[in-house]
């Protein structure tokens, strides 16, 4: 695992026109928590990796936390109706439908028996200014490490 975030763009769509923000942009000066999920809709991430997450939001604030990201490899159209069909307000969703970042921090993983291909490893990791500082990331199949409540025991032991 690196330990540095790796300078990639990505190409959302927050309302009507396309946006490209650098990973600089969302990680610089910044404490970020960026979870990943292997796609938007399905169950596990739908029922509770995403919902956790948005559930805890103003405790991961109250331990310091400027942003969340929840970042799957779809298109931001996908992801934004995805955040509407679960009233998300807080968590910012993150496409990477080129799979740049997740290549990059050596998180995909092939899910083609499911009929999903190449997929992110579902994780969640703690960003100082750009620094990897922790990462927890779960076995294919599993949601043990990657959710809100793991992550905010280890801030809390900070």
């Amino acid at each position: 695992m690196i330990e540095k975030i790796p300078s990639v763009s990505f190409i959302t769509r927050p309302e009507k026109d396309f946006v490209t923000i650098t990973s600089d942009q969302i990680f610089k000066d910044k404490k970020i928590i960026l979870f990943a999920v292997p796609g938007a809709f399905t169950p596990t991430c739908n029922d509770y990796h995403l919902p956790g997450y948005e559930l805890e939001y103003d405790e991961f604030k109250n331990l310091g936390v400027n942003e969340i990201y929840c970042l799957s490899v779809n298109d931001p159209f996908v992801l934004k109706a995805w955040s509407k069909s679960l009233n998300i307000k807080n968590i910012k969703m993150l496409p990477d439908n080129n799979m740049n970042f997740s290549k990059a921090v050596d998180m995909l993983t092939d899910r083609s028996k499911s009929g999903m291909g190449t997929r992110s490893k579902r994780y969640s990791m703690f960003v100082d200014n750009k620094n990897i500082i922790k990462v927890f990331i779960d076995q294919d199949g599993k949601f043990e490490v990657s959710d809100a409540r793991t992550m905010l025991n280890y801030l809390r032991s900070l």
